[in-house]
């Protein structure tokens, strides 16, 4: 338990350790963010406020879970939520540089992304499928039952994989709202896999998580409303591919319901304005709109709550939710 603490406090370290002349020199190479004018009026003050600082976030967990995680002797699963959690933000940081550097508004093409996910969320939905520590069998919560999906768990899986990554690059449209969710959730998340830890596979999980945490809370030092840095898609996609990748090794998709639900109402949001749209201008001619604006985060800002009202609502119910995660687990 004291190597998971140490984690925490080292990737936290890392990152504020690392933030300052980092975000100086993204001011220096002034990649900076550019605000679309359909967004919310009251985001143009961010323009220009640098991007890809998720890079920190990658550095200070990754860096923390290797040193902490040498001596557990799970290599193959440490190297798998690597795999999953850096090839994912490879395909963010892709679109990102593309944007900012080789000043491509529309950053990697849709088929670029695609292929680039879709190769990631297949290998690392082969490698837990082909594992025996994992396998086919997912958990279904609160009723102490396993689900065995056989082949169809590699393409469900690599749904699934590809859906949480690109959630979490939708939710990150507020100052500190991804790095909040994502350092409670992986409290729960570090639970779930103590609670259910029958080698030390399950504690690289926990390990990883708290890594993570720690990572994301530093982070909110330069993060938080006002932010000085946006992680990106650099850093919200290595955060996906971390969270997915988590819940998969500990056989709990089931649980990124709950523990990932502003995540994935981000994304049902923005497929319920779209559908509601298109479904709308066809009945009547008149398209309108089920939320003033998607993702769901920028409904409630259109609506009057500030920025950091919304980013403690979000994480006080992923708190909760998390707590019913675990629970799921204990009864």
């Amino acid at each position: 338990m004291l190597r998971m603490i140490f984690a925490l406090i080292l990737s936290a370290a890392i990152v504020l350790l690392t933030g300052p002349k980092f975000i100086a020199w993204l001011r220096k190479l002034k990649l900076g963010q550019t605000i679309y004018e359909l967004g919310p009026q009251s985001h143009q003050k961010k323009q220009g406020t640098p991007i890809m600082g998720g890079l920190i976030i990658a550095l200070g967990c990754v860096a923390a879970f290797v040193f902490c995680g040498a001596k557990l002797g799970s290599w193959d699963h440490m190297l798998a939520l690597l795999f999953v959690a850096l090839g994912s933000m490879a395909v963010g940081f892709g679109d990102d540089w593309i944007k900012m550097v080789k000043k491509r508004h529309e950053g990697l093409t849709p088929w670029q992304k695609i292929i680039g996910q879709v190769a990631v969320c297949v290998a690392f939905s082969t490698y837990c499928y082909l594992h025996p520590d994992v396998g086919s069998k997912v958990i279904v919560p609160f009723v102490n039952a396993e689900w065995d999906l056989g082949l169809f768990y590699i393409p469900l899986l690599s749904l699934t994989v590809l859906f949480m990554v690109n959630s979490a690059n939708l939710q990150d449209g507020l100052d500190g709202i991804l790095s909040s969710v994502t350092a409670v959730g992986c409290i729960g998340w570090a639970a779930i896999a103590l609670l259910a830890a029958t080698s030390a596979k399950n504690t690289t999980v926990a390990l990883f998580a708290l890594a993570l945490c720690g990572a994301c809370i530093g982070f909110l030092r330069f993060n938080h409303y006002p932010a000085t840095v946006f992680m990106g898609d650099t850093g919200s996609m290595f955060i996906g591919g971390a969270v997915v990748g988590m819940a998969m090794l500990l056989r709990q998709p089931f649980l990124l319901l709950l523990i990932g639900f502003t995540m994935v109402m981000s994304s049902v949001s923005v497929i319920l304005q779209r559908y509601y749209f298109k479904l709308t201008r066809k009945l009547t001619g008149t398209p309108k709109r089920l939320f003033k604006m998607s993702p769901i985060h920028h409904h409630f800002e259109m609506c009057g709550m500030k920025e950091t009202s919304i980013v403690l609502m979000y994480a006080i119910v992923t708190a909760v939710l998390s707590a019913v995660a675990v629970l799921s687990v204990v009864l």
